[in-house]
């Protein structure tokens, strides 16, 4: 009896509803009209489904226990009804008419981009998403966080411990909120999929090809999504977050990405020191060649060659940032990044590991171009 009870109480827990919202077995509902509108299709065909269901097997069971042989039924002797036929003819069209009229006009609204307010472009980079902003001037690129790059070789503990492991990025995609928000998503490398299911958007990143969504976000947060497509051996390493704010805040923002951006272009034109080359270059390493040629510079050979020990690192600056602005081999161009980030970059290159080579200055990139 204690037994029984037992398996009572723990049947009364798993059916209530906070553990079944805790699983989470229902799709995101989102905070985009969008969204909105796939969630309200979604649960249109779930009820349609579970009505079907509950028909049929109803009708089933039924039948199984009022015309069973040992209560005398007789079965029915009957060919080609055409009465029967019509019935499980009709119904089914009916039922897909009133489920395909919703569907489309979902469908309608996701291709709809008419009523966008603003553009953003995005662009799918091996491991990392590019964010173009054409009417404001801005312009960054979104890696994984530092934070999650320190653990991926690390213990279960300290990946468990690092927050937002694989899904935190150093620089966020800054949206408003209650804006129509048009998105050009393209590719410069491989095929990539930008994928933020709160925004009820997921869409294809093709080289040489523009896909277009839209979204308008009802309500300020922090959203994360991914890449959806596999795009090569750090396919999970290119998350993707978005911060929402207020209108009033939004501009604040663009205010101050304008200064930056001015600030940028000014630092290129200056002779800058070893010193902050280096503590630049560092960063702008961790960030975008780490990956490939190992923090301490260790490469992985044959693919990637070590930058320790490098003839490159170590031999003429000309032929260096020849390599990094247009590539060579699996290596993308890095025409993307500022003069000032390649510049320092490429001097950390040359005189960390071990390495003795020259210092290059940001004029030495632009020339270059």
């Amino acid at each position: 009896m204690k037994r029984l009870t037992r398996l009572l109480s723990i049947m009364v827990v798993m059916m209530s509803t906070s553990v079944f919202a805790e699983y989470e077995f229902n799709m995101t509902e989102g905070v985009t009209s969008v969204s909105h509108g796939i969630y309200g299709l979604h649960m249109m065909v779930f009820l349609v489904s579970v009505v079907i269901a509950i028909v049929v097997f109803g009708a089933m069971i039924y039948s199984l226990i009022m015309h069973r042989k040992s209560k005398g039924a007789v079965a029915a002797n009957f060919h080609e009804s055409t009465k029967a036929e019509l019935i499980w003819t009709v119904v089914p069209i009916i039922i897909l008419i009133s489920m395909a009229i919703p569907a489309s006009k979902v469908l309608i609204d996701l291709e709809d981009t008419t009523k966008a307010e603003m553009s953003i472009k995005i662009t799918g980079h091996q491991w990392k998403w590019q964010y173009d902003y054409p009417k404001e001037g801005i312009s960054f690129f979104s890696n994984l966080a530092q934070s999650s790059r320190e653990v991926i070789r690390g213990t279960d503990a300290e990946r468990e411990n690092a927050e937002h492991y694989l899904l935190n990025v150093d620089k966020r995609l800054v949206l408003p909120v209650d804006t129509s928000i048009r998105f050009l998503i393209t590719s410069n490398d491989v095929i990539h999929n930008w994928w933020v299911s709160d925004f009820g958007v997921k869409q294809d990143a093709n080289p040489g090809f523009i896909n277009d969504a839209w979204a308008k976000i009802d309500k300020i947060g922090t959203y994360r999504g991914q890449c959806a497509e596999l795009c090569g051996k750090d396919h999970g390493f290119m998350p993707i977050v978005v911060d929402v704010v207020s209108k009033a805040d939004y501009k604040q923002w663009v205010a101050k990405q304008q200064a930056a951006a001015k600030a940028a272009i000014a630092s290129a034109t200056k002779t800058w020191s070893k010193a902050d080359l280096m503590a630049k270059g560092k960063n702008v390493y961790n960030t975008n060649c780490a990956a490939c040629h190992k923090a301490d510079g260790s490469g992985t050979p044959p693919v990637f060659p070590a930058m320790k020990g490098s003839t490159i690192a170590n031999g003429p600056a000309a032929a260096h940032i020849n390599i990094v602005l247009n590539g060579k081999a699996v290596m993308p161009q890095f025409k993307a990044l500022g003069d000032s980030d390649l510049a320092a970059v490429m001097t950390y290159e040359r005189n960390a590991f071990g390495n003795t080579g020259s210092v290059i200055q940001p004029t030495d990139v632009k020339s270059a171009r």
